[in-house]
């Protein structure tokens, strides 16, 4: 009897059609593996739960008081998305409906008293105190970004994870992508919200994909860019912001070498039109030619951008700029939808733990890339007119040496593609199971991106709602 219950949970699980059939199916398997009990226990050596129950106590006392003064003492102590190591990924891989229970009392008591302390007129704490307050613990908390890995046709899994994220209301407005990845990125970041879900449907990208092919060749360049004029405007970085409120990044790469890649955006290369970035960046080394982008002057006139320079697929230098990112957003969170065909052999979403045999094994991959450095570095010593030798170690090591992976990772539920057809569309059928794939496999990750991102949010809505605060 149990293990039909079992294998209904489980079937209902992998056949739900939306989120909320498939977290009915989650909370009903919690409840059958014991989970919601293990749930509503505070303690596992996991994470510091002592520390996280004394502070929500305080918090709730002090709002039971309404000692506003005392709110933003407590609060000024420290609000961060690891607090007693309550963000830790393991933390989110045990029940499939949620974690610790204490967690998701102490982030929404967080949230509710940020409201409190923003609702407040009482007098106690003036405007210019609150919104100081505000913005320091949003620069303090940082924020979260959406990453979308180099893909080819794999880039309607992207979409599939992206229509999840937009449909929960949980799409971070920072985004970046590189080939598949900067295509999808481009087209959310050039469209309104109410656009949005309409776009992110397997009829509308029906429409403009050519028919599936056998290989790539000169008439798939014209088809790509054909599609790429379908999905998205004519428009700038700058332009796309000012409309969306999204900031899209792409990644490009040099196709000389000795130059350094480019993370194009509103804020580096607001001029750039958005479509020569997505072309450069879907650029493949060998397969496609490389791109000098396009921007609108000062006049209003199209022009090359950076004209002696040319540009290839972001993704053989800067899969994931999360260290640019950072930089440019305060960016200090990372969900990644991971499609890199060569990467995903070697990538688990569960990456981060830190079980004996997840330390040898990167141990390993540490020691392995830094033999691999050393031999290409030697290669080129030895290749000393800079040929042929020198530009594919030195395109060989960019590739070997980037991190594929973010604080929270969402992997296909396959691990190998035929290489011949990356390049190509994808069929209906195809097309249609690679959205539903992207779907399926962020369900799971909703709970943890929601909870972990909960608090920047609702900072977020805090600060665009007050005159004098820096939009970002």
């Amino acid at each position: 009897m149990l293990i039909n219950t079992h294998s209904r949970i489980e079937r209902a699980l992998s056949q739900a059609s939306n989120y909320e059939e498939w977290m009915t199916a989650a909370r009903e398997y919690d409840r059958s593996k014991g989970l919601d009990r293990w749930r509503q226990k505070d303690s596992t050596r996991q994470y510091d739960n002592v520390s996280i129950r004394i502070r929500l106590d305080a918090l709730q006392s002090l709002k039971a008081r309404h000692d506003i003064r005392g709110l933003l003492y407590t609060l000024n102590e420290g609000i961060h998305g690891n607090m007693g190591g309550m963000g830790r990924a393991g933390l989110y891989g045990h029940a499939l409906s949620g974690t610790k229970t204490l967690i998701e009392n102490y982030i929404e008591e967080i949230v509710d008293t940020l409201e409190m302390l923003d609702a407040d007129t009482s007098g106690d704490i003036s405007d210019d105190e609150k919104l100081d307050f505000f913005k320091r613990a949003s620069h303090c908390f940082g924020r979260s970004a959406f990453m979308m890995s180099g893909s080819g046709s794999l880039l309607f899994f992207h979409v599939g994870v992206i229509r999840a994220l937009a449909e929960a209301e949980l799409l971070p407005a920072v985004l970046s992508g590189s080939s598949g990845g900067a295509i999808v990125g481009s087209i959310v970041s050039t469209h309104s919200e109410k656009e949005l879900l309409e776009l992110l449907q397997p009829e509308y990208f029906m429409q403009y994909v050519p028919k599936e092919g056998d290989e790539p060749h000169a008439s798939r360049l014209a088809e790509l860019e054909a599609a790429v004029e379908q999905f998205i405007p004519d428009i700038t970085f700058q332009q796309a912001f000012a409309k969306t409120g999204r900031a899209m990044n792409v990644s490009v790469a040099p196709a000389e070498t000795h130059q350094t890649s480019r993370l194009l955006n509103s804020i580096t290369s607001p001029s750039v039109l958005i479509r020569s970035a997505v072309m450069a960046s879907a650029s493949v080394p060998g397969i496609f030619p490389p791109v000098v982008l396009e921007a609108i002057d000062s006049h209003g006139e199209r022009k090359h951008y950076l004209a002696s320079r040319k540009w290839v697929d972001g993704s053989v230098s800067d899969d994931l700029p999360a260290k640019r990112l950072a930089r440019l957003y305060g960016v200090n969170h990372f969900v990644v939808s991971q499609t890199n065909p060569h990467v995903l052999p070697f990538v688990t979403d569960g990456h981060r733990k830190q079980s004996a045999r997840g330390i040898l094994t990167e141990a390993g991959r540490r020691s392995a890339r830094e033999w691999f450095n050393a031999v290409t570095l030697l290669a080129e010593r030895l290749d000393r007119k800079n040929g042929v030798i020198s530009q594919r170690a030195s395109r060989l090591r960019s590739i070997i040496n980037q991190d594929y992976v973010g604080d929270i990772n969402i992997l296909p539920d396959y691990k190998f593609q035929n290489p011949l057809k990356l390049l190509t569309f994808p069929g209906e059928k195809k097309l249609r199971q690679l959205i539903a794939s992207g779907e399926r496999c962020t369900w799971p990750k909703l709970e943890m991106i929601r909870l972990q991102t909960r608090i920047s949010r609702k900072l977020d809505t805090i600060l665009a709602n007050r005159p004098g605060a820096v939009k970002h």
